[in-house]
C-alpha cells in the first residue's frame, strides 16, 4: 500500500533522525528537525525553524531543489483529515507573495491533526 499511496500523490512520514546525514549541513545554529514526510523521491521537512520542500529531479535522482519557508512566511493554512471514501488527508499552505497554496496530500495513516498542531505551534507564535 506504501508504494501504491505514494503513486497517488500521497506522503507517509519518516524518521527523522535518519535525515541527519542529509540534512545537517543545510541547518542553521539551533535548528532541529521536528517531523518528516516522504513522498517517493520528495520530502517535507519540519524544522523548529521553518518548513524545507525537497524535489528531487531528473531520472537518477541527484539534482534537488531545497525550498525553505520560513513560518513566518505563512500566512494561512488549512488541514483536511481523510474520510470513509476519501483515503488521503491534505495540507495546504499560503505563503506571503503567492496567490496559490502548496498542496501536500498525506496517507491516512498519518496524524494530520497533529501535523496541523505542528505547524500552528510555528505560525501562531
Amino acid at each position: 500500500m506504501g508504494l501504491l499511496n505514494g503513486l497517488l500523490g500521497n506522503a507517509s512520514e519518516i524518521n527523522a533522525q535518519a535525515l541527519g546525514e542529509e540534512f545537517n549541513p543545510l541547518l542553521c545554529d539551533g535548528e532541529q528537525i521536528e517531523v518528516a514526510y516522504s513522498l517517493i523521491r520528495d520530502k517535507l521537512i519540519f524544522t523548529n525553524k521553518r518548513l524545507i520542500a525537497v524535489d528531487v529531479q531528473g531520472v537518477t535522482g541527484h539534482k534537488r531543489c531545497y525550498s525553505s519557508f520560513p513560518y513566518r512566511s505563512i500566512v494561512r493554512f488549512s488541514v483536511e483529515t481523510s474520510g470513509t471514501f476519501d483515503l488521503d488527508g491534505e495540507l495546504k499552505i499560503w505563503v506571503s507573495g503567492n496567490v496559490n497554496p502548496f498542496v501536500f496530500e498525506f496517507s491516512r495513516k498519518v496524524d494530520v491533526k497533529s501535523l496541523q498542531r505542528t505547524l500552528a505551534g510555528h505560525v501562531l507564535m
